[in-house]
């Protein structure tokens, strides 16, 4: 069996993933998670490719907060704002759960246009991002092994066993503007209908 390890140096924050998460073995992984795991483009495409089916990303809930303390891989200070959105991303055929993501923006270090896209269309970060030609790139922080336990009541019950959870940021104009934290189902399970209805 080759010794090969692709997150090998990729990860560039692995130990100090959160204590929730469980180091997982990359070799134990199907092709597709392990893919998902290393990705630095754009997941949804890659899944539309994938899967052969469109891929509906439903944001589930958006809102400005003010951090309480620092977000160090962001680089902003707490008393801030943020711009929080959580989002599912499901088969437009198959009913399948892909993913549920979770992302911080810090709104001052990105163009207005972008903001404003996100603010009013709501949907993918990454096809956002692409839409509006800015250069960027991603940087990967790292990635377990996550119980569904700690996850929003709708989401938690269309998941049947334990999450592949990795975070990743969105570097433009070399300032951190967008964390994002996506949960990928370590066995295939379809999202409820109803998971399309919260808010």
């Amino acid at each position: 069996m080759s010794s090969y390890d692709p997150t090998d140096g990729l990860f560039v924050a692995q130990f100090e993933r959160p204590d929730e998460l469980e180091p997982i073995d990359i070799a134990t992984l199907t092709p597709m998670q392990r893919a998902l795991t290393v990705i630095d483009g754009t997941v949804t495409k890659f899944i539309e490719a994938y899967a052969m089916e469109a891929v509906e990303v439903t944001t589930l809930g958006q809102s400005v907060q003010t951090l309480a303390g620092s977000q160090d891989w962001l680089e902003v200070d707490a008393g801030r704002d943020v711009l929080a959105r959580h989002v599912t991303l499901i088969g437009a055929d198959s009913r399948m759960l892909y993913a549920y993501a979770v992302s911080l923006t810090n709104p001052a270090a990105i163009p207005r246009d972008i903001r404003a896209a996100m603010e009013v269309q709501g949907g993918s970060v990454g096809r956002i991002l692409l839409g509006s030609r800015v250069e960027q790139r991603r940087e990967v922080l790292w990635y377990g092994r996550e119980s569904p336990d700690g996850l929003p009541d709708g989401i938690r019950g269309a998941y049947d066993g334990d999450l592949l959870t990795r975070a990743y940021r969105i570097i433009t104009g070399g300032r951190p503007v967008i964390m994002i934290i996506e949960k990928f189902p370590l066995r295939d399970c379809a999202g409820p209908p109803e998971l399309l209805e919260t808010r």
